[in-house]
């Protein structure tokens, strides 16, 4: 079936064949169809806002006005990032990155002005016909209050794992004992071993022996580690960090998994990161389960780019993989627990990630686009703003 045309358009192309009378019946159509459009788009309960390459706002409704405390007369005069700081610490950081125009950006910011709220925000570009090219010119910025949304999700979430814990109980009951099974018979056979020794030492079979025993710890070890991150979460133990060091040693501790895929990995950092106030460890496994996350959406062959650098607030890490990428539906539920967009994925990494960087008064941005991969933005506040932040809480 051949795509019908707006009438309206067909007009619009033929407006210099329009006498002077049809032409004033057109101009007074399209303003009638504005007037409508205007009136839709201003009753929503959303935000909607148009908004340049340049970051200056053409247009925005009355709900996307209350949500920022701006007023019309700020339209044309105040770009989003004056009005909206913290958007443009993370935007303006990835905007032209190796993700090109078309990917799908969210953002979630807890603005605190004109009241306490929580707003996430999509970025839509809006493609345009210049001289017979198509680029994109403007983009429309979609905001939803979530602030009650969020409320009612991390209550659902508690009730949630309270419920969880029986069954996750269960399950961790059961991979628990095939390893310590696995200790006991080892053990077992060491002490047949000590009780038949006279002079000589059978040093073969106690090394074999001590090895699966390690290696049975270390499993043992990881599964409690991961139950417990997620279900007793600890505060930060905060002291001076240089980000580089976590970071470095979450790449070098997957250093084996990654050359063995064929994975290459681009660093590039400022010259100097300020410090940064927060607990060496957590930060290390956020490193950790991003890093593991960009290995496993590629395949053999890919490349993981990492990026630091600072400004006069905060230090930023940008952690990008050449992987499949998130469709929008998997980006909505990326920090909710459990979900998992892997065979073997226990769904609890990012929800992890997530939780210490709010500890750490940090935030997290991802864009991702099928097929192209996917940009993770770590904003940490340096540490003369963490310390304010602790002082006037």
């Amino acid at each position: 079936m051949p795509k019908r045309s707006d009438p309206i358009d067909a007009l619009v192309e033929r407006v210099g064949e329009l006498d002077a009378a049809n032409r004033a019946n057109l101009i007074a159509r399209l303003a009638r169809e504005r007037r409508l459009l205007k009136t839709v788009v201003n009753t929503l309960r959303e935000g909607v806002i148009v908004l340049e390459a340049s970051g200056q706002m053409e247009y925005a409704n009355p709900a996307a006005l209350q949500m920022l405390g701006l007023r019309e007369g700020d339209l044309g005069e105040l770009t989003l990032w004056r009005a909206v700081p913290d958007l443009r610490r993370t935007m303006d950081l990835s905007w032209k990155g190796f993700l090109k125009d078309g990917a799908n950006v969210s953002r979630e910011l807890e603005l605190s002005y004109p009241q306490k709220r929580i707003v996430r925000l999509y970025f839509v570009p809006i493609d345009e016909v210049l001289e017979e090219t198509v680029q994109v010119s403007r983009f429309a910025v979609i905001l939803s209050d979530i602030t009650q949304e969020r409320v009612k999700t991390l209550k659902e979430i508690e009730n949630e794992r309270v419920k969880s814990i029986l069954e996750l109980s269960a399950g961790v009951a059961h991979e628990l004992g095939n390893p310590l099974n696995s200790l006991t018979i080892h053990l077992q056979l060491m002490q047949r071993q000590l009780r038949k020794l006279e002079d000589a030492v059978p040093a073969d079979k106690f090394g074999r022996s001590l090895e699966a025993c390690a290696k049975e710890v270390e499993r043992l070890d990881g599964i409690i580690r991961h139950f417990l991150e997620a279900v007793r979460p600890t505060a930060p133990q905060l002291q001076d960090v240089d980000l580089i060091g976590p970071l470095e040693e979450s790449i070098r501790f997957l250093g084996l998994e990654l050359e063995g895929a064929g994975i290459r990995v681009d660093i590039e950092l400022g010259r100097t990161l300020p410090l940064i106030q927060g607990d060496r460890d957590q930060i290390k496994q956020v490193f950790f389960n991003i890093v593991k996350n960009a290995r496993q959406a590629m395949k053999a062959g890919g490349t993981i780019r990492i990026r630091a650098f600072s400004d006069d607030e905060y230090v930023y890490v940008q952690i990008g993989d050449s992987g499949e990428g998130m469709s929008e539906e998997s980006l909505a539920k990326v920090f909710e627990p459990y979900f998992t967009t892997k065979r073997d994925g226990h769904g609890l990494g990012m929800m992890i990630v997530e939780r210490i960087m709010r500890d750490h008064g940090g935030q997290i941005g991802i864009d991702s686009r099928p097929g192209v991969g996917t940009l993770v933005t770590l904003q940490f506040p340096q540490k003369h703003r963490r310390l304010r932040l602790l002082e006037s809480r």
